[in-house]
């Protein structure tokens, strides 16, 4: 698929997405720029701020197969994997499927689940696999997961551990919608008389499929792959952080920056597309010292400071 497609491709989505989603311009572009690179998505926000309809609406206009799950303290990993069941007609066990055989999951309330649940939920993300028992089912691809976790509320919460944390291409958050687009809500709302919004299908399984794989013919020039690697060892040359960006984070940087580009309507990445993608596909990836922590240093601002002291390199 050529560039111009690919974008085109993209620009359909974004508008059936927007049937249901108002404004929020700059986060539904980082969520399309992260399914595109074919990324997992972290989303930190407050609760009622529309993460559940901007997962469903991307699914539905991408025409993926899209499962809910709601982590809680209880929830047990056969409860996400699915098990093996007594088949008495045949006198045998046979695999029946959890929520996780879906093409995009959404993980809501993350952190609320227990450790085992979280490391079941880590081989699917890292691995595009279900180990049930002795055997080991495949997930079929695209297998994207996005995960919302409330940034405030921590009782009877589990803390992500740093391995599954790295493995979310990008982090965000979506924010509250200005007070135009509160009351275009509204009015939406008022004229639809339901509270559901049907959004359009504009793609299939087959075309995104085609679309994702457009981004790995997207150039990338030399000076930008030395670029991503010189922010990324900023960040751990940083004397405030304790972890920086490992190198999963420079991949992250190649692929979100291939992406963005191509949703552009380029073959081709420039500086901007690396520096647009930085701070949510860096920032969570590090891990900052006690003491500025407790000051208030964040990952965001070590990454911000990164853009502003490695040198831009100029491409043809």
């Amino acid at each position: 698929m050529q560039a111009d497609q690919a974008r085109q491709a993209m620009a359909d989505v974004l508008a059936a997405v927007h049937t249901a989603v108002v404004g929020r311009n700059d986060a539904l572009e980082l969520v399309a720029t992260a399914l595109l690179a074919d990324g997992h998505l972290l989303i930190e926000d407050l609760p009622g701020l529309g993460k559940t309809l901007i997962a469903k609406s991307f699914s539905t206009a991408l025409g993926l197969a899209f499962t809910r799950i709601q982590f809680t303290a209880d929830l047990l990993p056969q409860d996400i994997t699915g098990g093996e069941v007594w088949d008495a007609e045949h006198s045998r066990f046979e695999f029946r499927p959890g929520p996780l055989f879906a093409n995009l999951v959404l993980a809501d309330e993350i952190n609320r689940a227990p450790p085992k649940v979280q490391s079941a939920l880590l081989e699917a993300m890292q691995e595009y696999q279900i180990t049930s028992e002795r055997t080991t089912h495949p997930l079929e691809r695209p297998f994207l997961v996005l995960a919302t976790q409330n940034p405030i509320e921590l009782e009877g919460t589990y803390p992500l551990p740093e391995a599954q944390v790295d493995r979310f291409l990008m982090r965000l958050s979506v924010g509250y919608p200005t007070p135009e687009e509160e009351r275009e809500i509204l009015e939406r709302r008022k004229a639809r008389k339901d509270d559901r919004v049907d959004v359009p299908t504009v793609l299939d399984l087959a075309r995104f499929r085609s679309v994702q794989r457009a981004v790995e013919d997207v150039e990338l020039d030399p000076a930008l792959e030395r670029y991503a690697v010189e922010l990324v060892n900023a960040t751990r040359a940083d004397p405030r952080v304790e972890v920086g960006a490992s190198p999963r984070g420079s991949l992250a940087l190649l692929r979100l920056g291939r992406a963005r580009a191509l949703l552009s309507g380029r073959d081709y990445t420039v500086p901007d597309d690396l520096k647009g993608v930085a701070v949510p596909g860096l920032a969570h990836r590090i891990i900052i010292k006690p003491e500025p922590w407790i000051r208030g240093l964040r990952g965001t601002q070590v990454v911000r400071e990164a853009l502003d002291r490695v040198p831009v390199p100029k491409v043809p």
